[in-house]
């Protein structure tokens, strides 16, 4: 099979990482790529953006099928256009993205269909929203509605913090376009799990739950980020649970998608708040996410390709079976550039450490000196470094033990990838 993956971070190596477990006949192509996926799959240096481009080396190519990896290209309508030309592919149209790409077209859309989640007002005013904050209580969550690589919420612990986080998004245009619009939500109480599902419109198969870190500090301070590690499994998702977030949040949302005249196909993430009421929904993705990906692959035993075949085809997934976990922990620690959220110092060189058996390095933000052919950091998340053991414990410190081990100026990291599962008593066997 001839598979094209369009993108070239974290999350696409580790996709990438395991289509060549499930076929190891696979010939993969993917585009841009980076220099780890380049060990393992052909890189083609087209951006993500270049829709027209990417549909043509497709065709040329004659692969049986394209996986979008990011949400950019999803929101451009690289769906859209594929379909448009007989191509199969694995991610939503442009319209069904929107339940990613618009925080306020998935809120109304939830609120439609009954879905649980938090009270939220939308405002483009800047005096109106404030003016909105009488009616919550500290504290608020402020958001952008459009996209903002996982940095456009604010978690305001006053109304002047609020309002700070108003005047930032909507006067000063600190997200640009995707803070052109805001929501502001009622704060829920609980901690926050990433249920994804692969879904063909219809039917939906859910994957293992993980949790990821947003703060980039440990203990979770510091300013939001796209995500500084994830682990799973995790205890907060109990069978229970999940059944309720299958029930109550992703079919329903599918069968709203459906009466919106935008069916999802695809990966629909959801990021679920566990509170002493159930799941509520904090948000929906359109795709894979980054890092929870880089956790879940080296956990899942049974073929993600077909499944994705499937969707991508047109095909159905009523016969379809849940897939298999190995009974092991997974941990991945991110290692950012310097300056990273804000911004990231590029071209330092990397030096990595040998790894050990269980321990895969995903590359994210890397490249290689046209000058020299050393391996320099590219982006903000560099590297994602996944542990499996037999314990969450374990499986932290090994994945510490390595990030701690790679090599550039002025690198972060957190330490404490799991540590809300470890205060809750992870097993240590």
């Amino acid at each position: 099979m001839k598979v094209l993956i369009v993108g070239g971070g974290g999350r696409e190596h580790a996709l990438a990482w395991k289509l060549c477990r499930d076929d190891p006949n696979i010939n993969l192509i993917v585009a841009p790529g980076n220099p780890g996926i380049a060990s393992i799959a052909r890189c083609v240096p087209i951006g993500v953006d270049k829709l027209d481009d990417l549909a043509n080396l497709a065709e040329e190519e004659m692969v049986d099928l394209t996986i979008v990896g990011p949400e950019t290209p999803l929101e451009a309508g690289i769906a859209n256009l594929f379909q448009s030309r007989g191509l199969p592919i694995f991610g939503p149209t442009r319209e069904a993205a929107r339940i990613e790409t618009s925080k306020r077209f998935a809120k109304e859309l939830m609120v439609r269909a009954g879905i649980p989640t938090a009270r939220s007002v939308q405002h483009t005013d800047a005096k109106e929203a404030k003016a909105a904050l009488a009616d919550f209580s500290s504290p608020v969550v402020i958001k952008a509605s459009g996209l903002a690589g996982g940095k456009g919420v604010i978690v305001a612990q006053s109304a002047v913090e609020a309002e700070r986080a108003i005047n930032a998004m909507l006067s000063d245009r600190v997200f640009g376009a995707a803070g052109r619009e805001i929501l502001i939500e009622e704060f829920m109480e609980g901690e926050e799990i990433s249920l994804f599902a692969i879904t063909d419109g219809q039917e939906a198969l859910p994957l293992l739950a993980a949790q990821d870190h947003k703060r980039l500090h440990e203990g979770d301070f510091g300013p939001n980020t796209g995500g500084m590690g994830a682990y799973a499994p995790t205890s907060l998702a109990t069978p229970g649970l999940v059944a309720r977030g299958m029930s109550e949040i992703i079919r329903p949302t599918l069968a709203a998608m459906r009466e919106a005249g935008s069916p999802f196909t695809g990966l629909l993430y959801a990021g679920l708040m566990v509170t002493s009421d159930g799941p509520k929904v904090v948000e929906f993705n359109c795709r894979f996410g980054d890092p929870e990906t880089q956790a879940l692959m080296p956990l899942m035993d049974s073929s993600l390709l077909e499944l994705i075949a499937a969707v991508a085809g047109g095909g159905s997934l009523s016969r379809a079976k849940n897939p298999d976990w190995k009974p092991l922990s997974a941990v991945t620690t991110v290692v950012a550039a310097a300056g990273y959220p804000d911004k990231a110092r590029t071209g330092d060189v990397i030096e990595l450490p040998p790894c050990e058996k269980g321990v895969e390095i995903f590359h994210a933000g890397t490249a290689r000196d046209p000058r020299t052919n050393e391996l320099v950091t590219a982006g903000g998340r560099v590297l994602a470094v996944t542990a499996v053991a037999s314990s969450l414990i374990e499986a932290a410190e090994i994945s510490r033990s390595h990030a701690e081990q790679v090599s550039f100026k002025g690198k972060q990291l957190r330490r404490d990838i799991g540590w809300r599962e470890v205060m809750r008593g992870a097993r240590t066997t």
